[in-house]
């Protein structure tokens, strides 16, 4: 019989616990669970989160590596009507302490790891009630462990509804700040079934959750595999160690950015052979230069290869391209096509917008791309300003990504309105990098852009001018930066120039500074 249609988040792992109990489905660091255990678990942080007073329209949150525990408390609050905001690890103590004040969470799960960042923040944190430590393996003394095991079952409360918040993704901000994405089980459901469309896990097939699940890519695609009733494997960290003990532990099929595969491929015959043992990788969060896709598809020629193109805001994956699309352009030698992001899931809408005069481009041309779909965000927490700015009142959203559609409906992502730089699959956002450098008492002005990098896509570079009489190397900014930013935020290089360009009206010419380092490029993004 045919699983039922879902509704919320945790309809399917309850679905698979009263039907296939006993089976294999979530295995982390030697560790495994059945659907049985794990809905008990789910239903466990439920009954203790209610018991903490956790209730509907709460937040609670997560910060910590990868951990069934963050997929676990997600599930729960979203039983509850409460949303769960996952924490990036890689924040600096600064970042933690404004990213948990602003989603106004109660209660944190942190991991073992982590507990040091909030503990030097923890007198900032003004609405935190509870801190529950988790360890990675599950070890006497893991507070997480004993809340699960002292509490009662609880199922879901009636008064939850599927247009309720069930997750909060932060997303680096256009003004400087990160910004809270809003999504609904509504919207985590239809992403699950729209991404799904053209593929399923066979019987036997394994999903390898690597991805970070503080990334849309991590907390989406997780659901896969829960939808599906196949086990998933998953790893702490996407390091070469960790990927390589997923696949021998039977992993066939994962997401992951193009920067790992590029790793694999410069790893030797060995971690080419092993990595060959996959018979789906989707690959997105980055598009995929194509020499390195080629070279991937030549060595693997048995593995289904699919590209996706999406957004946090529309709970992931947006477009996809195929594996019969990728072997066709192989064998056309339509190279043309394997740069593209696809075509559009069912249910997704696309137009591409002239950014001046906010009507419909022709076919084939460029413009600003807009998605119209049920997956999309329910809004930005504490923002209706920038969600009004971000969402028609008829309910496009404005990707701030250029690109066109052409007439076989394919979509090419060719640069970005917005301020962005993707590194390694992770977003930063120029203005909340050039908020902390221009704080720095040297500093004049300053533009963050985003350069070629072979191995992470791109990189941050800052361009400052000092102020006069004054000083400052460039490793001295980028260690000022990584006081208050994240690593993979904080320039890699800094040039110091006596002047930025400027436009008559005042404006930086951040194109003019991209130009030299782009223009050997297909396009201004990699």
């Amino acid at each position: 019989m045919d699983a039922p249609h879902p509704t919320f988040t945790d309809d399917r792992l309850a679905h698979w616990a009263a039907t296939t109990p006993d089976a294999e489905a979530m295995t982390y660091l030697g560790r495994t669970w059945t659907w049985a255990e794990w809905d008990d678990r789910v239903r466990r942080a439920a009954g203790a989160l209610r018991a903490l007073g956790v209730g509907r329209g709460d937040v609670v949150a997560f910060l910590d590596k990868n951990h069934p525990a963050g997929v676990e408390l997600s599930l729960a609050a979203g039983s509850l009507g409460a949303a769960t905001a996952i924490v990036n690890w890689r924040l600096a103590g600064d970042e933690v302490d404004y990213t948990l004040n602003d989603c106004r969470a109660r209660v944190l799960v942190v991991g073992s790891e982590l507990l040091p960042v909030v503990d030097t923040v923890r007198d900032r944190l003004l609405h935190v009630e509870h801190v529950v430590e988790v360890t990675p393996d599950g070890a006497d003394g893991d507070a997480w462990e004993e809340l699960l095991a002292a509490a009662d079952p609880v199922g879901r409360g009636p008064e939850v509804e599927p247009g309720d918040v069930c997750l909060v993704m932060y997303s680096s901000g256009t003004t400087g700040r990160p910004k809270g994405v809003m999504l609904t089980h509504a919207n985590m459901v239809a992403h699950t079934l729209a991404a799904h469309d053209g593929w399923e896990f066979r019987p036997g097939q394994k999903s390898m959750v690597a991805m970070p699940l503080f990334h849309v890519g991590g907390s989406s695609y997780v659901l896969f595999g829960i939808h599906d009733g196949i086990p998933s494997v998953m790893t702490r960290e996407p390091d070469a160690a960790s990927l390589g003990g997923a696949i021998l532990a039977g992993a066939t099929a994962t997401f992951l950015v193009p920067a790992v595969l590029a790793q694999v491929l410069q790893s030797g015959p060995e971690a080419v052979a092993l990595f060959g043992r996959l018979t789906t990788y989707t690959y997105g969060a980055a598009p995929m230069p194509l020499p390195l896709l080629r070279e991937a598809m030549t060595v693997w020629p048995d593995t289904d290869f699919i590209q996706v193109y999406g957004l946090t805001e529309v709970a992931g994956v947006a477009t996809h391209l195929m594996p019969e699309a990728h072997r066709e352009a192989m064998a056309s030698e339509r190279y043309d096509l394997l740069v593209s992001a696809g075509r559009p899931l069912p249910g997704v809408e696309v137009r591409v917008v002239s950014p001046d005069t906010l009507t419909d481009v022709g076919v084939g041309e460029s413009g600003e791309l807009w998605l119209r779909t049920p997956q999309l965000m329910k809004g930005f927490l504490g923002r209706p300003e920038e969600t009004a700015a971000a969402i028609t009142e008829d309910g496009w959203f404005r990707t701030g990504d250029l690109g066109r559609v052409d007439a076989e409906g394919y979509v090419f992502v060719e640069d970005r309105l917005k301020d962005m730089i993707i590194t390694g699959g992770e977003n930063v956002y120029s203005p909340e990098v050039e908020r902390v450098l221009a704080e720095h008492p040297a500093v004049a002005e300053v533009a963050v852009i985003g350069v070629p990098h072979d191995r992470w896509g791109e990189t941050v570079k800052a361009v400052v001018s000092l102020r006069p009489g004054a000083s400052a190397t460039p490793e001295e900014l980028i260690a000022y930066c990584r006081v208050s930013l994240a690593t993979f935020k904080s320039p890699t290089s800094v040039d110091v120039v006596e002047a930025l360009p400027r436009n008559p009206t005042g404006k930086i010419l951040k194109r003019d500074l991209r130009k030299p380092y782009w223009e050997s490029r297909d396009r201004a993004v990699v």
